[in-house]
């Protein structure tokens, strides 16, 4: 059952936040926001799936299978974690793990709450679903978070670089993506209010907010790994980062940079490579274009370099094998794939989890939209431990200080979230 209702005497920023806070006293919730960002192919639908029908949440080995059992024509949204790599190919993950996300959960909601300008659309069998979300009333709290320890010294990140550019020289690999981790402990916690915070902060095409029991995951992603319209495919992979200016002329200077840098339209490149091979393995021959190379976008907290792939579904084929072809992404890997994921397992000292995953939604259609994890704070509300991960591209041009400087500019909007 379909309703509108008009915002009335609420702007859509209070009636989310209101829904919001009941959604939060549910098992399972997920909320997408495209935050009005101007992007090509769009950023994600805006909505707020609540309450479970059926739950998945399992770890690699069938995943993909799972999934495809799972989707009967009916809206799933959830996430994938990085380590169902080792479902896809003979590899393993055997380092530490502070918030122990499961490799996989997604869930058929209940109630969805599409928000539109001037009001909501609600697909529910409750009838007085908005009059109960309105009459909710949310327990004040608010979060504090304890310190964050990095999972390697600056010193330790440099030496890490080194070898990697050395295995680079030896032919190993063309460029690596390399991930350093910042964890700690949850002082006190109101989920919602943290993640509305992260999003005015850093706002992004990809948000996305998910509670699957004790597991929330907070995002301002920019990236999208893989989007479905149809029979088109879209990935966006983003390789390419410059802090904003100070000043508008600064501004502009940084973004020519950005456009003008070898290094980073080199890295791009690659991951285009990539990104067009993942594709192709799904898609009708002869359809996969670059549709947009090294295009410049420019967020809250960085200015990106963003390339457009697109291909036309091969006939007879699955949707969530598109999904699991190009999974997990190569701008979050490097090339070649496999090879450069048995470096990272080596050289990176934490596992993964959902970070560097992906996260979205499956509609009943099959049509589907994802973001990377990235950008994203992880908490573990029974251990009250969080986790984030930020990391940049490595070529063998990398200079290691400037890579680890990069990194903390990525992490700059959960620096401040988190230390306020």
């Amino acid at each position: 059952m379909n309703q509108f209702y008009p915002y009335q005497e609420l702007s859509k920023e209070q009636f989310l936040q209101q829904a919001l806070h009941w959604a939060s006293t549910q098992s399972h919730f997920s909320l997408h926001l495209n935050n009005q960002i101007s992007y090509p192919h769009n950023g994600f639908d805006e909505l707020l799936a609540v309450g479970a029908k059926q739950v998945m949440c399992e770890n690699a080995g069938s995943v993909f299978q799972s999934l495809k059992n799972l989707h009967q024509n009916e809206w799933l949204f959830g996430y994938l974690g990085y380590d169902l790599k080792n479902e896809l190919e003979k590899l393993e993950s055997r380092n530490a793990d502070y918030v122990g996300f499961p490799d996989a959960s997604f869930f058929q909601p209940e109630h969805i709450i599409h928000f539109e300008k001037n009001g909501v659309t609600v697909e529910s069998n409750q009838s007085d679903l908005v009059e109960e979300i309105l009459q909710h009333k949310p327990k004040p709290a608010s979060s504090q978070f304890g310190p964050s320890t990095a999972s390697v010294s600056k010193e330790e990140y440099i030496n890490h670089v080194e070898a990697l550019r050395q295995h680079i020289e030896d032919g190993d690999c063309y460029e690596i993506n390399f991930c350093q981790e910042f964890h700690g402990q949850v002082e006190s916690w109101n989920a919602v209010e943290s993640f509305l915070e992260l999003n005015s902060i850093s706002p992004k095409p990809f948000a996305c907010f998910q509670k699957h029991n004790q597991y929330f995951i907070l995002s301002a992603s920019p990236e999208r790994f893989v989007k479905k319209a149809g029979n088109q495919i879209i990935s966006q992979p983003i390789k390419g980062t410059r802090p904003r200016g100070k000043s508008p002329s600064e501004d502009e200077a940084l973004k020519t940079e950005l456009r003008n840098s070898e290094k980073e339209m080199a890295e791009n490149m690659m991951i285009v490579d990539l990104v067009r091979n993942d594709l192709s393995r799904t898609a009708k021959t002869g359809t996969v274009k670059v549709e947009e190379m090294f295009g410049i976008y420019s967020f809250q907290q960085v200015h990106q370099m963003i390339s457009t792939v697109v291909s036309e579904l091969k006939k007879d084929t699955h949707f969530i094998d598109v999904i699991e072809k190009a999974f997990p992404m190569g701008s979050m890997t490097g090339a070649p794939k496999v090879k450069v994921m048995q470096l990272i397992e080596h050289y990176e000292n934490t596992k993964r989890g959902a970070f560097s995953g992906a996260a979205g939604y499956i509609k009943p259609s099959g049509d589907f939209d994802f973001n990377v994890l990235i950008r994203s704070l992880f908490v573990n509300d029974a251990t009250k431990a969080y986790s984030f991960q930020v990391g940049s591209a490595i070529t063998y041009d990398a200079v290691a200080e400037q890579e680890y400087d990069e990194c903390l500019v990525k992490a700059k909007a959960l620096f401040q979230l988190l230390n306020k």
